[in-house]
């Protein structure tokens, strides 16, 4: 059998535990780093995943994550993100980890071999045509990961998978593959670094991009994030009095009236009502710049 690329030794790692002070976190650094630059020979599979995210969640669909071990975490991080960011429903972006949440305490290596309790979760989330399943490992083989793809599209659901080596069964067996060629990790196969790093940056690419297409970003501002704490508050304060050229208590008293939801709220500090808000929100399919674009004409 090949030995993966992620399981192989860095020709870096055989001085490193001889290495002392700064020198040691330098290199461990620098390796980090680097895994970054296999991220772009990936940007335009991303894009791809990308807009098949927001087509789906535009179209009442969703978007679910997949992965067990470092890969899940990272998967779980980034779908965790989506409701206080960019306003997504959680039962619109589920998350299927290996384990499940008895694991985010104590992880047993084990639940990573398991395809049945794969099948298991994903027939709870039941996906269906329309929905896209994001599924990432590192070796690209991972049983439960490879178990939910092969299920998903068994039902009709697209899947992109996102993989570290580049002979992974899951790149051949998915509708979307991701290869993020990181290869030898500086600790032999501990994928929670180099590969784990990139993962986490492609996934922070994809949610962002189809937050884009999907109008919840604009001029670089989150205005579609859901103000649930003080912090937040904050920010869609500033978010609005910034983009309607407002005072912030012109801009408070914006987000009252639109039920603290930022895109109506720069809209009523521009100028509109509520109801006005709504119908050029409608008419531009929730993109905020052609809508304040109509207001001011």
């Amino acid at each position: 059998m090949t030995t993966r690329r992620t399981e192989e030794s860095h020709p870096l790692a055989a001085g490193l535990d001889a290495l002392t002070g700064t020198a040691a976190v330098t290199q461990l650094f620098e390796a980090q780093a680097a895994s970054l630059a296999a991220i772009r020979p990936a940007l335009p599979a991303l894009e791809d995943v990308a807009t098949m995210a927001a087509d789906a969640l535009r179209q009442g669909h969703r978007l679910i994550y997949a992965g067990a071990g470092s890969a899940g975490l990272m998967a779980l991080a980034d779908c965790l993100e989506l409701a206080g960011t960019f306003g997504l429903p959680p039962d619109r972006t589920p998350i299927l980890f290996a384990g499940g949440t008895d694991a985010l305490v104590h992880m047993k290596g084990q639940v990573e071999d398991d395809p049945a309790s794969a099948r298991a979760d994903l027939a709870k989330v039941a996906p269906k045509v329309g929905d896209l399943v994001i599924c990432v490992s590192a070796s690209g083989s991972t049983p439960y990961t490879m178990a939910v793809a092969r299920a998903a599209r068994a039902v009709g659901a697209k899947v992109a998978g996102l993989a570290n080596n580049a002979d992974a069964p899951l790149l051949t067996e998915c509708d979307l593959p991701v290869l993020l060629d990181t290869g030898p990790e500086m600790l032999a196969g501990s994928t929670r670094m180099a590969a784990a790093t990139a993962q986490k940056v492609a996934l922070n690419v994809i949610s962002t991009r189809a937050a884009m297409l999907l109008g919840h970003i604009h001029a670089g501002r989150m205005v579609n994030l859901q103000a649930e704490n003080a912090k937040l508050m904050e920010r869609a304060t500033g978010i609005v009095a910034d983009l309607a050229d407002r005072t912030k208590a012109e801009a408070v008293a914006a987000l009252d009236a639109a039920g603290g939801a930022v895109k109506p709220a720069v809209l009523i500090a521009a100028g509109a009502s509520m109801e006005q808000a709504q119908g050029l929100l409608t008419a531009s399919g929730g993109q905020l710049g052609p809508a304040l674009a109509a207001l001011k004409t």
